[in-house]
């Protein structure tokens, strides 16, 4: 049965969408059957992997219970990579929900039948705390929260951390954080290796030893429809993403952690 994780911060531009397409897609190129669901009305992951929503088919229609997720998920360009894709739509669907019975857990509903067919689930959030992310936080067996490397690094964080809570002791008990994730990360600045420093010493042992760093290409890969393992094979974004795909597969154990993402097989997807 899939491992969910969650890529959640309400803060934007943090680099939330980018981790959860490219740790999806790294997981993907190590050959773990691998479900990208893009619960963002503004559907970034969605287009960032060349997908677009059939009309009908997203995951909107899937949490108001129109259609089951089976027959709204499509391939994408890489082998063992399926997504769940977005619509515009979806922006209204929090107004809906609201006096839907188990509002909280129409995505934990909606994923059940499909677990069974794949070995990771990455769900992209909304930057924000509402209810899609509180549905995502609520079928989660753990939340990856990416944290750029700015003045502002930890701002908020104690609002995400308490909504983590009050989901571990009112509808998810098994929630765990999967880890924190230093992005955007310059090292000629020296502002960028003090807050790492800073989150390090704020979470300890939750940060990721991977820290991704800003690239040119990282940013390009999404205007063209592709993870950047697609776009660029051998820039440092595919490096970090590798990196951070190979502790995720360390860190459940009870997944394999071959094929390891040895860097000149990206290059052959």
């Amino acid at each position: 049965m899939a491992k969910i994780i969650v890529v959640a911060n309400q803060k934007g531009g943090v680099g939330k969408t980018t981790t959860a397409i490219n740790l999806a897609a790294s997981l993907a190129a190590a050959e773990k059957r691998t479900l990208l669901v893009d619960n963002d009305p503004q559907a970034n992951a969605t287009s960032g992997v060349g997908s677009t929503g059939i009309d009908g088919k997203t995951i909107y229609e899937v949490l108001v219970g129109e259609v089951e997720a089976a027959a709204a998920i499509q391939p994408t360009q890489m082998p063992y990579l399926s997504i769940l894709p977005s619509h515009i739509n979806l922006v209204g669907a929090e107004i809906e929900m609201v006096g839907m019975e188990n509002r909280d857990r129409l995505l934990t509903t909606a994923l059940q039948p499909v677990r069974d067919r794949f070995d990771f689930i990455v769900v992209d959030c909304p930057p924000s705390l509402g209810l899609l992310t509180l549905n995502a936080l609520t079928a989660a067996d753990s939340v990856l929260i990416p944290v750029q490397c700015e003045y502002f690094a930890l701002e908020g964080l104690g609002q995400l951390f308490s909504t983590i809570n009050m989901v571990k002791k009112t509808l998810n008990p098994n929630l765990d954080i999967e880890g924190v994730l230093l992005t955007m990360f310059d090292s000629r600045l020296r502002l960028s290796n003090q807050i790492v420093e800073e989150v390090k010493r704020y979470f300890g042992d939750k940060v990721f030893t991977t820290v991704v760093s800003r690239n040119i290409r990282l940013s390009e890969a999404p205007s063209f429809g592709k993870p950047i393992i697609l776009y660029d094979a051998i820039c440092i974004g595919t490096r970090n993403y590798m990196e951070l795909a190979k502790e995720v597969l360390k860190n459940n154990k009870f997944f394999s952690i071959e094929p390891l993402l040895h860097q000149e097989s990206f290059g052959r997807i």
